[in-house]
């Protein structure tokens, strides 16, 4: 909304939403929101907040970072003080020395062990952010390139999957500090990308062994991603591959007690959501444990809005995916047989799992 300012009060200064707290919609920082993310992808890609990590704790100046990051070149100073300006640098007036903001310090640099920097430097800052500006056409035409297209490409599943690995494996610690699996033996990662979840599974429940099926060159790469696990955690996940859409898994039926789903409902046709839950439930034990981890809204329908915005993200490549809740995909559960679902909040304000047991 348009609001007459309150300094002077003449009807032609005027201030936009963006400018107020409460309730209002902030407009303007939605609209130029591209702009700092660019701002992240690009000091992330020249190694800036690397550069000055090393510098240690005085931090660094100007010419030390043109240096470190060789762009002599007024530009840089744009950059860095857009950083500033967004708080993940912090500059020191009287030496004019620049510092990690402390987020930025322990997420956003590479020698940190809870560094994602590259999940969001390629995947992110490549895949989906141009892939986000074919949103307005995907939503007026249903029509997109699928995943299935994309990943047929060996260059772009490297790089998807490396990217993505990173972040996977903090989400797999995460998931199994709030989904018990140590009673199971066997289990079944369908969707699995890279194998983190499996990998972090293998290693945390011994003598767990874990099957991952995903596209083919998703698996080429996470064959190699595997070689950097423990001789024991190699030996018990294997990759297989497949399109989790068809109607045919390569597992045998009833053999397994555990079957994850973790960002594959939304990624596939809403009309394929019951025949991906009717296999898991085929290839589970009696007893066994659907598990589906995803973005998700909550079943209000009004947020949270990191949840929303992820699911708006796979329409440019899902057209006719379903935007997730919680209520969407129990009632999809129990129509392909699962019974007592529980719902468990996963990365706040993102993600949740529903899990669900066959009878």
């Amino acid at each position: 909304p348009l609001v007459v300012s309150p300094c002077e009060g003449k009807p032609d200064e005027v201030h936009r939403g963006s400018r107020f707290e409460g309730e209002g919609v902030d407009l303007d920082g939605i609209a130029y929101g591209f702009m700092a993310s660019q701002a992240l992808f690009t000091a992330l890609e020249i190694g800036l907040f690397d550069r000055i990590q090393e510098a240690g704790s005085s931090g660094a100046s100007m010419e030390e970072l043109k240096a470190a990051c060789r762009v002599d070149a007024p530009r840089l100073q744009t950059l860095v003080t857009a950083l500033v300006a967004l708080r993940c640098l912090r500059r020191d007036a009287a030496s004019a020395r620049y510092v990690n903001a402390p987020e930025v310090a322990k997420f956003m640099v590479e020698s940190s062990d809870a560094y994602y920097g590259d999940y969001l430097k390629h995947q992110i800052g490549k895949l989906f952010y141009h892939r986000m500006g074919r949103l307005g056409e995907a939503i007026q035409t249903g029509t997109a390139p699928d995943y299935a297209s994309l990943f047929a490409d060996p260059a772009v599943a490297e790089s998807y999957t490396k990217a993505q690995h990173n972040g996977s494996l903090a989400t797999a610690r995460q998931l199994l500090r709030k989904v018990d699996l140590t009673t199971a033996s066997r289990l079944l990662d369908v969707g699995g990308g890279s194998g983190a979840f499996s990998m972090v599974a293998a290693r945390k429940v011994p003598g767990l062994t874990a099957t991952v099926l995903d596209f083919p060159e998703v698996c080429r790469t996470g064959r190699t991603l595997l070689l950097q696990e423990a001789e024991d955690v190699q030996r018990r996940v294997e990759f297989s591959d497949l399109d989790a859409t068809v109607p045919c898994w390569p597992v045998q039926d009833e053999a397994f007690e555990v079957v994850l789903m973790s960002y594959l409902s939304e990624s596939v046709p809403e009309e394929a959501l019951l025949g991906l839950y009717e296999n898991a439930r085929k290839a589970l034990k009696p007893g066994g444990r659907l598990i589906v981890h995803s973005f998700m809204v909550d079943d209000t329908l009004d947020g949270p809005a990191l949840g929303a915005l992820w699911s708006l993200s796979h329409v440019p490549v899902n057209p006719r995916g379903l935007g997730l809740s919680p209520r969407e995909v129990s009632s999809r559960m129990a129509a392909a047989g699962f019974t007592n679902t529980a719902v468990v909040e996963m990365i706040r304000g993102m993600t949740k799992v529903v899990v669900g047991h066959r009878l």
